[in-house]
């Protein structure tokens, strides 16, 4: 026998394998119960508000026109017969700080109230939730549904569902569009197939989205893409009203029969009934404490009044409270008391004098708009002996409601006249003109060189209804 044959081979141990990290938490379908009370009353408002406003806006005429269409082929925005140019986009500015403004006031005051009751998000999901309930059952029903094989009945019910979606869903891009595109010239292209590709592409675009959200990821866009959730942090403090779980009235919690004292066996108000969690959008457990999936929609506290109620217990055990009043056992008066601090304050001072400046700037900008380009081509010539002119482009623009006439003269050098045009210059309500013009003057009028000229245009309808442009007026060298 070979002599290495009955020697042992050690053999080194394999050490175990770590338990698996999953990187990405496997998707948990969330069946949101329906719930009753207060503040489902204020987010089902809140549904009919915003909607009413998106889908009833584009149809709205004003003076003959749609009071509010975003044209950006003609870069000119109506609002309820105010006309914004790019030259405005200063106002843009102003109404992004107020909503910055108006977004960090309410967070401060009573965290996530934009994400609970007025987010597209939120309310799409609420829409989509109902058409769902409607068809399929609530919380229990529909749990039954998806957990059994394919039937007649599980696909009619699917198809009636997706099909209401779809038709939501559509209907919002068709209705995003028309505030971009006369929404009644886009119906009739709609009918007739004569969509253009932009249109059509963001039409299904947006409905596509609108589908997705609020059909399939839902709470995935609060948890998951929305930054929101990622810094609202930094806009709360300790006197912020957060929904928040009582725990000295609910710990420790159990079951027990109504006509149980709690007390006797060692419990208190929770009678760990779970409904605070079926009821929530996110799937999540208020009872832990604030998180950041929580998008402050206060279903949870509805829920729980009513299990509350039926018990015969004081309701509150889930409410809007601020970490000090929980930490201090402050009362109600106490707790808005303290809304009215330094931060809040600040936040109001600053919404108000802006709103107040932009109201003022509003009340009074001049309807009358003139941009001054010179020919680049032919900087200056001579008309006729002795005699120099210039050439300019005027851009007009008329935003007022009504048909202007308007009268152009210049300024700036001795004998200055304006040639070229017939005056008065007409231009149409709401009405854009680009007018040819040219200034001429002796050439001996002044030292050879570039001078400073003032183009004037004046309505001849309305009284002060004028604008000044500067511009130059060159007299070249003989």
């Amino acid at each position: 026998m070979d002599e290495h044959a009955s020697k042992t081979i050690p053999i080194t141990p394999v050490p175990a394998a770590p338990d698996e990290v999953a990187l990405y938490e496997i998707r948990r379908k969330v069946y949101p119960r329906a719930v009753h009370g207060w503040f489902a009353g204020w987010r089902w408002a809140m549904v009919w508000a915003t909607q009413i406003v998106f889908y009833g806006l584009p149809w709205l005429m004003w003076n003959g026109r749609q009071a509010v269409l975003f044209d950006l082929g003609a870069r000119k925005f109506t609002i309820f017969g105010l006309i914004f140019w790019p030259q405005d986009v200063i106002y843009l500015a102003v109404l992004l700080i107020l909503s910055a403004f108006a977004l960090f006031l309410f967070t401060a005051v009573a965290g996530r109230l934009w994400c609970g009751y007025a987010c597209p998000q939120t309310v799409y999901t609420e829409i989509f939730l109902w058409v769902e309930r409607k068809i399929e059952g609530d919380r229990v029903a529909r749990m039954r549904l998806d957990g059994q094989p394919l039937s007649l009945d599980k696909a009619v019910k699917k198809t009636l569902k997706h099909t209401a979606w779809i038709v939501i869903a559509l209907w919002t891009g068709y209705t995003f569009v028309g505030y971009f595109t006369p929404i009644r010239d886009l119906a009739l292209r709609v009918v007739t197939f004569e969509l253009g590709p932009w249109e059509t592409f963001w039409i299904l675009f947006y409905a596509f989205a609108t589908y997705g959200n609020a059909g399939w990821m839902r709470e995935q866009v609060c948890t998951y893409m929305c930054p929101y959730a990622r810094f609202q942090g930094v806009m709360f403090d300790r006197d912020t009203m957060i929904i928040a779980y009582g725990p000295g009235r609910g710990e420790p919690r159990g079951a027990r029969s109504r006509k149980v004292d709690p007390r006797e066996k060692g419990l208190v108000d929770c009678v760990d009934c779970e409904i605070c969690v079926q009821v929530c959008p996110t799937g999540i457990d208020i009872r832990n404490g604030l998180q950041m999936e929580c998008i402050g929609c206060a279903a949870c506290i509805d829920g729980c009044d009513q299990v509350m109620d039926r018990m015969g217990y004081p309701k509150g055990l889930i409410r809007y409270a601020s970490e000090n009043s929980l930490a201090g056992g402050y009362g109600a008066r106490e707790m808005w008391r303290r809304v009215f601090r330094p931060r809040t304050l600040v936040y109001s001072a600053l919404f108000i004098a802006i709103t107040a400046a932009a109201l003022g700037s509003l009340a009074l900008r001049n309807p009358l708009k003139v941009d001054v380009l010179r020919d680049r081509g032919a900087l200056a010539r001579e008309a006729s002996p002795g005699v120099i002119e210039n050439v300019y482009r005027l851009h007009i623009m008329n935003t007022t409601e009504t048909p202007q006439r308007f009268e152009i003269r210049a300024r700036g050098v001795p004998g200055l006249e304006v040639v070229g045009v017939e005056q008065p210059v007409a231009v149409e309500a709401s009405g854009v003109r680009n007018v040819p013009l040219r200034l001429r003057a002796a050439a001996d009028a002044a030292e050879p060189g570039t001078h400073k000229i003032e183009i004037e245009v004046a309505s001849v309808d309305v009284a002060g209804l004028k604008r000044d442009e500067r511009s130059t007026f060159i007299l070249p060298r003989p």
